[in-house]
């Protein structure tokens, strides 16, 4: 029987990690019921989420969506949209923003006065991290280079370690991701301020491998409905921010695009 995969490595903080193996034990224990084989015991930590998105075992994951548009080659079914409520965050609906954040006490008032400085990014496959930023900045760049220098982290929290240390002026954050930050090391996002928020767009899909089944994706979805309203999970999903589920599929991810599209239109192709 194959092993199958199971992954929540987007938002995955370590004082996170303890309610999404509580979260992930219960959809194992549904899935299992409803006779889906080779459901995994435990959530994958080993692995980049990128690599395993790319893995046809999938069973369970959460993607961005920016890569799920932008790259043919990522072959995923999309499940279903969390709905997030966290300080910085909530808006009751499936969609999200990025927070753009600097210092403090740069003496900076607006995206206009970031212009030639130092952004950071986490990924350039990211839709908060670079997408959702481009698209913020893109009415007013003007020309195809808005800064002197853009800089790769590799993830969220270190772009925000890197503007509080002085190594980067301006980076895009998810909402969801700050909101933990500012929750579970107020120490790092203490010399931050919030200079602009970005567009919406579609919270961070649940996905499968496209080898799965349409009984299985039928089954994952049911387990989702089902987690979402477990009394039993109701300090976990707290933790996580994870307010409800809206059954979804590939075409729930189109206003990425459009974003990408716009500020194309306002000769800002790419986040430079």
């Amino acid at each position: 029987m194959t092993r199958l995969v199971a992954s929540l490595g987007m938002y995955d903080y370590p004082a996170q990690q303890p309610a999404n193996d509580r979260i992930w034990s219960a959809i194992a224990r549904i899935l299992r019921a409803r006779g889906i084989p080779g459901v995994p015991d435990a959530l994958d930590r080993v692995r980049h989420v990128h690599d395993i998105w790319r893995d046809p075992n999938l069973l369970f994951g959460q993607a961005c969506g920016y890569p799920l548009i932008a790259d043919a080659t990522l072959d995923l079914q999309v499940i279903a949209l969390p709905i997030y409520d966290m300080q910085g965050s909530r808006r009751g609906d499936a969609t999200h923003a990025s927070v753009l954040v600097a210092r403090a006490n740069d003496g900076r008032g607006s995206l206009g006065d970031y212009r030639d400085s130092r952004a950071a990014i986490n990924d350039p496959r990211s839709n908060t991290g670079m997408n959702l930023f481009r698209a913020t900045l893109a009415p007013i760049a003007e020309t195809s280079v808005f800064f002197a220098r853009v800089v790769q982290t590799g993830s969220h929290r270190t772009s925000v370690a890197a503007i509080a240390a002085g190594d980067a002026d301006l980076a895009a954050i998810d909402a969801v991701t700050y909101a933990t930050l500012m929750r579970h090391e107020p120490d790092l996002t203490a010399p931050l301020k919030i200079v602009a928020r970005s567009p919406v767009s579609p919270t961070l899909p649940f996905v499968t491998s496209a080898a799965m089944s349409t009984e299985t994706v039928a089954t994952l979805r049911l387990a989702l409905r089902q987690i979402i309203t477990d009394p039993y999970l109701a300090e976990d999903r707290a933790l996580l921010g994870l307010a409800g589920i809206v059954t979804a599929d590939a075409d729930v991810l189109a206003p990425i695009q459009a974003l990408e599209q716009t500020a194309i239109r306002y000769g800002y192709p790419e986040l430079r």
